[in-house]
């Protein structure tokens, strides 16, 4: 340690800007200057007995330190201006500092203070202290201090500070404005010699003399953001390339129209540049542009909710745009059922672009921009494209249903409202008159295969297996073919919100499909259906199922297949007939559930883990009308042989029940 001081300085590291100190007089005889709070200042740092080590040595604060800080990283574009006599003269600065007032007399204050409630505290624990005995004290020298720890210390702070306030301070002079000595310091700020020497630098254009004034900074440039983090500058926005402008735009605000877009980039651009850089970076939905997902979630992002990687959350949110190229309205628990995310991630998809709406859902937050439409038939096309092969490609991650696209070319919906069922019947009604012709032509030709491949023309002998004690009724039981006239179909009884067709022979109802008929276009897309419903819900009642299935045929085009009448009977027999069986709950006797709520239906098997514990616990509820969770998860312990793990049990839970009151029941069944 003795060394120390001798140790030579290998390299002295200097800072890009010094800070410098200015301590200030203070005029204590100015009647704006207030004695009592000098003099309060002064005896809180330094105390009421004065020393040479004291800030104020007059017992009142009559100085006051600036401390510079640092205006700018790049002086080289600056310059101090001097004009004299029509001339202009430049004097380029290296260096610009700001003084600001330092209160580093505060923190000796406070010291001070610290200082004497130490001190009171050891004066009133001395009698204590006087009467403990005297303790043994181990006395140890300090170890030999190596290099690292050195340069350790010496780019310690606390050195850097004590350093600092060794340095002597340097006194001043102070010259005024019109001091003989100013005058002539600022005679160098004058260029000499001027007039009669022909200046060779200045005989550049003057775009070049710009540039050489002030040439363009590559430290800024490196230094600038490349996007502002939350508040959007758009005079900083203005000066990046335009393709970056409509990326950090659609980042910000999500969802956009193509004319706010060209208001804030400017009326100077290029309408067709805008267009072809939106594309790249947005997509085109109900006539308005919607980022895209991987422009929110990057490649190695992940949601901040639940962990759950980027590729995974721009799957479930091109879900919810498509969806909203489909209608108006999206369901948040039929987003988080096909999508299987978390609630949270759910809803920041949908408050991307959508408001919600009590009682009613989550409605797409810009009206549909139909005059954009007209204008630009070749972006709606290929953003058409595009949206039908994003489709087939959720179809394939998310087993969906196959549904037509709207006609229209561009792929959006039109302005559309929520309806009732009613209006759905009305309007099912409308388009059948409308395809009045298709029906009839379809009618005929299926008349004509009928007589062609049956014995007996109009009629159809059931081949289905029974037993012997049944062949007297199977030879007596005959069903004629489904009449699909429109005329006899639209003033018949209604099932499933559609227009049921009247059997030819006075039946009220075509009870199930004719014979053979699994072959059929009605019977393979009600099948299609069937199956792809009940592998996103697992259970259903036969009243949630219709509705489900009246929503499908809401989306389907006029003159599909399915709107030739299907009837419960028909449903029913399709369910069982996908692998689905019905669990008879056990309602209690003062439900208020209707006859369609009681019919419960559940998939059986879905190829799945879990098919074994979905199984026990359809067995448990095939007796109980509600199960406590303890109960459940013991039966599936005992069931399965093993303990299943909380995720276990959560994920079957969460595919066949809903909690409420503390209770399990089944999906459907809860009456609340």
């Amino acid at each position: 340690m003795a060394n120390e001081e001798d140790d030579p300085v290998v390299q002295e590291i200097k800072p890009k800007q010094q800070k410098v100190e200015l301590e200030m007089a203070i005029d204590t005889l100015n009647p704006n200057y207030c004695r009592s709070k000098g003099e309060q200042i002064a005896l809180n740092v330094d105390g009421a007995c004065a020393d040479e080590t004291s800030t104020y040595s007059s017992k009142l604060m009559d100085k006051q330190t600036f401390c510079s800080s640092q205006t700018t990283s790049n002086t080289s574009r600056y310059a101090a201006a001097l004009y004299r006599q029509g001339e202009l003269h430049l004097t380029p600065l290296h260096g610009i500092l700001q003084l600001r007032p330092s209160f580093s007399y505060l923190d000796k204050a406070d010291a001070k203070h610290r200082e004497r409630e130490a001190a009171n505290e050891a004066g009133d624990s001395s009698q204590d202290e006087a009467e403990e005995d005297v303790k043994q004290i181990t006395v140890r020298f300090s170890r030999p201090e190596s290099e690292q720890a050195r340069q350790r210390r010496v780019q310690s702070y606390e050195f850097l500070q004590k350093k600092h306030a060794e340095e002597p301070w340097v006194h001043l002079h102070y010259y005024g404005l019109r001091d003989s000595r100013s005058e002539h310091e600022r005679q160098y700020l004058l260029c000499p010699g001027s007039s009669g020497v022909e200046n060779t630098e200045l005989v550049k254009s003057p775009s070049e003399y710009l540039m050489m004034l002030m040439p363009p900074s590559q430290e800024e440039e490196k230094d600038k953001p490349v996007a502002p983090s939350n508040v959007l500058s758009m005079a900083q926005l203005r000066t990046l390339p335009l393709a970056d402008q409509i990326k950090i735009l659609m980042k910000n605000v999500k969802v956009m129209p193509f004319a706010n877009l060209m208001s804030l980039l400017g009326p100077s651009i290029d309408s067709v540049a805008v267009l072809r850089g939106i594309q790249k970076v947005a997509m085109l939905v109900q006539g308005n542009w919607v980022v895209k997902s991987d422009i929110l979630y990057p490649k190695d992002s992940s949601s901040p909710h639940s962990g759950v990687p980027a590729e995974v959350l721009c799957r479930g949110r091109d879900f919810v745009m498509w969806k909203f190229t489909q209608s108006r309205w999206v369901v948040r628990k039929e987003v988080a059922t096909v999508t299987k995310l978390c609630a949270e991630d759910v809803k920041d998809f949908l408050e991307h672009m959508a408001v919600v709406r009590i009682n009613k859902g989550w409605e797409f937050v810009l009206p549909y921009d139909g005059e954009f439409i007209r204008k630009h038939p070749d972006v709606v096309q290929r953003q058409h494209m595009l949206w039908t092969g994003i489709q087939a490609k959720l179809e394939k991650v998310y087993n969906l249903v196959k549904e037509s696209m709207p006609k229209k070319p561009d792929g959006q919906s039109g302005p559309a409202r929520l309806v009732s069922g009613d209006q759905r019947v009305q309007v099912a009604k409308t388009k059948a008159q409308q395809n009045h012709a298709l029906l009839e032509r379809e009618l005929q030709r299926r008349k004509e295969q009928i007589q062609a491949s049956s014995v007996l023309p109009g009629l159809r002998i059931k081949e289905e297996p029974v037993s012997e004690e049944g062949e007297e009724e199977e030879e007596q039981e005959v069903e004629e073919p489904m009449d699909t006239s429109p005329g006899s179909g639209l003033n018949s009884r209604l099932a499933n919100g559609l227009p049921a067709v009247r059997a030819a022979g006075g039946d009220s109802f075509n009870g199930h499909p004719p014979p053979g008929c699994a072959s059929t276009p009605v019977a393979r897309e009600l099948r299609a259906f069937v199956e792809a419903t009940f592998q996103r819900q697992f259970v259903l009642t036969l009243s949630e199922l219709k509705r489900l299935f009246n929503l499908h045929l809401a989306s389907l085009p006029p003159g599909h297949t399915l709107f030739s009448g299907i009837s419960d009977r028909m449903l029913q027999d399709t369910v069982l007939a996908a692998g689905c069986k019905q669990i008879l709950v056990p309602f209690p006797p003062q439900t208020a559930a209707s006859p369609d709520e009681q019919k419960v239906f559940a998939l059986w098997e879905s190829g799945d883990m879990s098919d074994q514990h979905r199984q026990v616990l359809l067995e448990i509820f095939s007796k109980n009308y509600r199960v406590r969770r303890n109960m459940i998860q013991s039966r599936l312990t005992q069931e399965c042989g093993e303990d299943l793990s909380k995720q276990e049990v959560d994920k079957v839970l969460k595919d066949c029940c809903v909690s409420y009151g503390g209770m399990w029941y089944l999906k459907g069944t809860v009456q609340s």
